[in-house]
């Protein structure tokens, strides 16, 4: 167990700061969580959805934001506190998993959890995606706690951690379904206490509203801004899809692809599914309860899931992967407790485990992108070539990692015009990261500031900067 959790935290924290993402929304999240940490500003709201612009509830910034403070407000402590939150999913996977179901299961699961890409992929960088498993899992393990014990402080952070989940990525509401159905057949289940449970239930629900409460505060100021948005991105069909079984298949096999790093044709998937369904229906007979509901979990939160239209990116899935690896785990945890040949078996399907993800951990054996120095250093660089307060800042093509460069010029005490209100300013800076023509351009981040003239241009880290000023 030391050994595994001593070559994960290689793996996570081996030159972070060098290979972290720090693009657009790195750079646009860095901004808000510099003012939270430095008592400037404190949102309502989180990041916007990629489609329909409907806005997440602000606790990963806030969630966050301690470690942009302890670095000194390098966006590098960014990354290691994603490094750190996932270091501890590890750590609570085997907890979790050893208290439900043995030590051999518990071991099996931190071993598929470490050296899985996908999710050392995402505790590398920051993103309010990245720290799903770890909520999502928490979520379960709470309501499994409160089912069975009846205490209401169980509840309470169900509730609790289910807003997080949410909050951290909309799909992750594919955790109500499950949820739903468990808690009715728990509530049928608990007769005799049933006002009691009832009650409790109540209480998670409060919880819930209470930790999202400033987006639904943020919505009721605004009109409701933010469920008018959800309700046209509905209509659209941009966000949700009839259910289809075919939708149902493709995202299994994105799930097992991501997790396995191995594409997987329509035969094995449904194959793989029918023996879930399978180890469901028996452990449900054999009155299994701990297992049967994270499998329910798995497959629920699945169902939902694959009403999403769009492509399946593997950060949408980051629910999904804590479920899929504990009923694994417990299979493969109870093969090992045969004979040799059993256990022989599951070493082989770990040793092919590891084998296939290896071949994608890039970042052992290649140059690191240093994404956050080159936007410090092009930040710096501009920093010396403003002459007055008031200066406009564009990039092109439109939007490329333009707040990457804007949070290392706020924190030189340079913020620029803001171009939606229209502020135009006495020059402007343009950052070209591909070959651009700024005079024939029709970015409207550029021609806001009206008829311009190239006054000076350089190049340096790969771009090329110019200068503009206003044209008589």
């Amino acid at each position: 167990m030391l050994v595994i959790i001593a070559a994960a935290i290689f793996l996570r924290f081996y030159k972070i700061g060098e290979f972290a993402v720090f693009l657009a929304d790195q750079g646009r999240d860095a901004i808000i969580i510099k003012r939270i940490a430095a008592f400037e500003h404190f949102p309502a709201i989180g990041a916007p959805t990629s489609v329909g612009q409907v806005f997440l509830g602000p606790f990963y910034y806030y969630f966050i934001a301690p470690w942009l403070l302890l670095f000194r407000f390098n966006p590098a402590g960014l990354a290691v506190g994603m490094a750190v939150t996932s270091v501890v999913y590890l750590i609570t996977t085997y907890l979790i998993v050893k208290k439900f179901f043995g030590r051999h299961a518990a071991i099996i699961g931190v071993f598929l959890s470490s050296f899985s890409y996908v999710l050392i992929q995402s505790s590398r960088f920051s993103w309010n995606p990245n720290p799903l498993p770890l909520f999502s899992l928490l979520t379960a393990y709470f309501f499994i706690m409160g089912t069975k014990t009846k205490n209401f402080k169980y509840f309470l952070l169900f509730g609790a951690f289910l807003s997080f989940s949410i909050q951290l990525h909309y799909l992750a509401a594919g955790l109500i379904l499950p949820l739903i159905l468990l808690a009715i057949f728990d509530l049928i289940q608990s007769r005799k206490k049933f006002l009691k449970q009832a009650t409790n239930y109540v209480l998670s629900a409060l919880s819930f509203v209470v930790f999202t409460s400033p987006l639904i505060i943020f919505d009721l100021r605004h009109n409701f801004i933010n469920l008018n948005n959800f309700v046209n991105l509905l209509n659209s069909g941009t966000g949700v899809a009839g259910g289809k079984l075919a939708g149902f298949m493709e995202t299994f096999s994105e799930v097992n692809r991501y997790l396995f790093n191995i594409d997987m044709n329509s035969v094995t998937s449904v194959v793989l599914l029918v023996i879930f369904l399978f180890l469901l229906a028996f452990n449900l007979m054999k009155k299994k309860y701990d297992l049967s509901v994270f499998i329910i979990f798995f497959i629920g939160t699945l169902v939902v899931t694959s009403l999403y239209p769009g492509a399946k990116h593997s950060h949408y899935l980051g629910m999904l992967y804590p479920f899929y690896i504990v009923a694994i785990s417990v299979v493969l945890g109870e093969i090992f407790k045969y004979d040799l040949f059993d256990k022989a078996l599951v070493i082989f399907f770990l040793t092919a485990f590891l084998y296939l993800n290896f071949q994608k951990y890039d970042f052992l054996w290649i140059e690191p992108n240093n994404q956050i120095r080159h936007a410090r250093q092009v930040a710096e660089f501009i920093d010396r070539k403003i002459t007055s307060n008031k200066f406009n800042f564009a990039v092109q093509p439109d939007g490329w990692q333009e707040d990457s460069y804007l949070y290392f010029l706020e924190l030189m005490g340079k913020v620029p015009q803001d171009r939606k209100k229209l502020e135009v300013g006495n020059e402007m800076f343009v950052v070209c990261g591909n070959p651009c023509d700024i005079k024939t351009t029709k970015s409207w981040n550029i021609t806001m500031f009206g008829k311009s003239k190239i006054t000076n241009q350089w190049e340096t880290q790969g771009v090329k900067i110019y200068r503009l000023e206003h044209a008589k």
